[in-house]
């Protein structure tokens, strides 16, 4: 962590730049976004100033420049990253999870990774402030491994298609601040940056939102970094803000380097056609998990497996690896068909 700062603590950036509302208040620049956000990850601020400085942020809005800045000290100051060989899809999901409908998320990464589209998850355990469940509570509900080094979250990568990174081990400036961001009762913009950690060093960025603004500025936000190496993002309007998409007429947004593209697809005319309804469950983690051994073992016929099918087919199209998501939906289905779906999960067991 730095030992020294500039001239910016964050209770003069709340006096002179971002603290008078949510109308007045100006955009930090990049250097004043840095500062302060080492600052926050050396624990220096008064915890008061701190969640202010937060809800000021939330209040105004942050800028993409602003959250490139944050992106970038926290890949500096705190990620950890562990490459795996393949170049895999990064998923990168509300950390702070689900709370009504299934996880599916687990089910589509291991169904594209036996049909051969690595994949990468990362998640933190209850996160605020849904604190709901996540990748992680999917895959230790299914028995596997999650507690893991990034070292070997990359060699689980490399050995079976899926790898899953877990925050407090390849994350730990971010992790440590989980106690502040629980006080604070709202979302921040950590929220935001954690999810675009990007612990495999992926090229390919698959994630949801709940406006195409928001799509927008993910990508801007790639593009004000200087830490990341993100060359295609993928992204759709997703269950509870998560990397599930929701069924219905649904907005996708692309981009590779350019101008971002967004268009629509009608998710029945691929099996979804049913509601958000649909995919409700009692239990988010043991429904889920249940659900998704059930899918993988070719059990499961119904609205679950073709959510899960489509989903995969998405992590296919990211990764180039199907030109369309009809194609990478048939390829999803004779996966699970074949029995490599539950091969793969098979060896996630043993990993």
């Amino acid at each position: 962590m730095s030992e020294s700062f500039g001239e910016w603590p964050l209770k003069r950036l709340m006096t002179e730049v971002v603290g008078s509302g949510h109308k007045s208040a100006e955009d930090m620049t990049r250097a004043q976004a840095t500062e302060a956000f080492e600052r926050i990850l050396a624990d220096e601020p008064d915890p008061t100033t701190l969640g202010a400085f937060w809800l000021a942020n939330r209040w105004k809005r942050n800028s993409a420049e602003e959250l490139g800045a944050y992106t970038d000290v926290m890949r500096r100051e705190s990620v950890a990253v562990a490459e795996p060989d393949v170049d895999p899809v990064d998923c990168g999901a509300n950390y702070d999870g689900k709370l009504r409908t299934a996880l599916l998320g687990v089910g589509a990464g291991i169904v594209a990774a036996a049909a051969g589209t690595p994949v990468v998850a990362h998640s933190g355990d209850r996160v605020p402030t849904q604190k709901g469940t996540a990748y992680k509570h999917v895959l230790d509900e299914l028995g596997v491994e999650t507690d893991l080094t990034p070292a070997e979250s990359a060699e689980m990568t490399d050995s079976t298609g899926f790898g899953f990174y877990y925050q407090p081990n390849f994350n730990p400036g971010i992790d440590a601040i989980e106690g502040r961001r629980d006080q604070m009762g709202v979302r921040t913009f950590v929220n935001t940056v954690e999810t675009l950690a990007n612990p495999a060093n992926a090229s390919v960025h698959l994630g949801s939102f709940y406006h195409l603004a928001f799509a927008k500025k993910v990508v801007n936000t790639f593009q004000e970094s200087e830490e990341s190496s993100v060359e295609r993002v993928i992204m759709f309007q997703g269950m509870e803000g998560y990397d599930d998409i929701r069924p219905g007429s649904t907005t996708v947004a692309e981009w590779d380097g350019g101008d971002l593209d967004d268009f629509t697809i009608e998710t029945d005319e691929y099996g979804m056609d049913f509601s958000n309804e649909t995919l409700q469950v009692e239990d988010v983690t043991d429904d889920s998990a249940a659900i998704t051994e059930e899918v993988l073992a070719g059990d499961r016929d119904d609205d679950f497996a073709d959510a899960i099918a489509l989903n995969a087919a998405f992590r296919m199209y990211a990764r180039r690896d199907a030109d369309t998501l009809r194609e990478g939906l048939e390829t999803a289905r004779d996966t699970i068909a074949s029995g490599q779906a539950a091969e793969t999960l098979h060896d996630l067991r043993a990993f």
